[in-house]
């Protein structure tokens, strides 16, 4: 089944952006009265029928739509970008595809990459929601201050940090059904000092394993394991 994205559907907006009709069009040479399958990337799934089958702007009318069930549990990654760009779309392609609610980009003191593409992102992550049948999009922001990032609510705060006095792993003390907020750090590690803020502010030390892991890794393990006790 191919999944088209038009998040403008609650507000009456009742055609495909250029790059999906494109898509429905030229490549999947669809015609009026054929059948589309669209989400809103807010939890609705809809059928739809092709009224204007234009390859810059094709028209359609809901013929249905039905509407998820909400997950009883939420899932944020804060995640500091990595200097590779590839392998932060890597990471956001991946999260998305196994169930993540939020994913926040993150400032720290050993960041090598202080600017995103957050467009480019988002393009992402939409693709792998359409490739992966699901109907809930990601909420992608922004690079924020780490200090700022320690402000967000949630049930259970963790940080990712591995020490000798850390033996903790997550899988150990995540509860199910709650509202989950994890850190990951740059490739040169969180700092001492936010270490200590992080603390401070409730979030508690956890191991992802014994291996060492990349960035990004480390964050994909942290959206497995949060599903998988789910």
């Amino acid at each position: 089944m191919n999944l088209f994205y038009q998040p403008n559907i609650p507000q009456g907006i009742f055609h495909l952006n250029h790059e999906e009709s494109h898509h429905a069009i030229r490549v999947l040479r669809m015609n009026e009265g054929q059948e589309l399958n669209l989400t809103d990337g807010l939890g609705s799934f809809y059928l739809a029928k092709i009224t204007k089958p234009d390859p810059k702007k094709c028209e359609f009318e809901i013929t249905g739509n039905k509407l998820a069930k909400p997950k009883p549990f939420h899932v944020h990654i804060a995640i500091a970008p990595t200097k590779n760009t590839d392998r932060t779309e890597w990471f956001v392609e991946k999260a998305t595809e196994i169930g993540v609610d939020q994913i926040s980009f993150m400032r720290c003191q050993n960041s090598e990459r202080k600017v995103i593409n957050c467009e480019r992102i988002e393009k992402i992550a939409i693709s792998a929601m359409k490739q992966s049948q699901q109907v809930w999009l990601p909420r992608i922001s922004e690079i924020i201050p780490f200090k700022e990032i320690l402000k967000i609510s949630a049930d259970q705060k963790f940080i990712a940090f591995v020490d000798s006095s850390n033996p903790k792993h997550l899988q150990s003390v995540a509860s199910p059904l709650k509202k989950y907020l994890i850190l990951i750090g740059p490739e040169g590690d969180f700092s001492n000092e936010e270490l200590e803020l992080a603390t401070q502010n409730g979030f508690e030390k956890v191991s992802l394993g014994p291996n060492r892991l990349r960035t990004e890794t480390a964050g994909l393990v942290a959206v497995q394991i949060l599903n998988f006790i789910n």
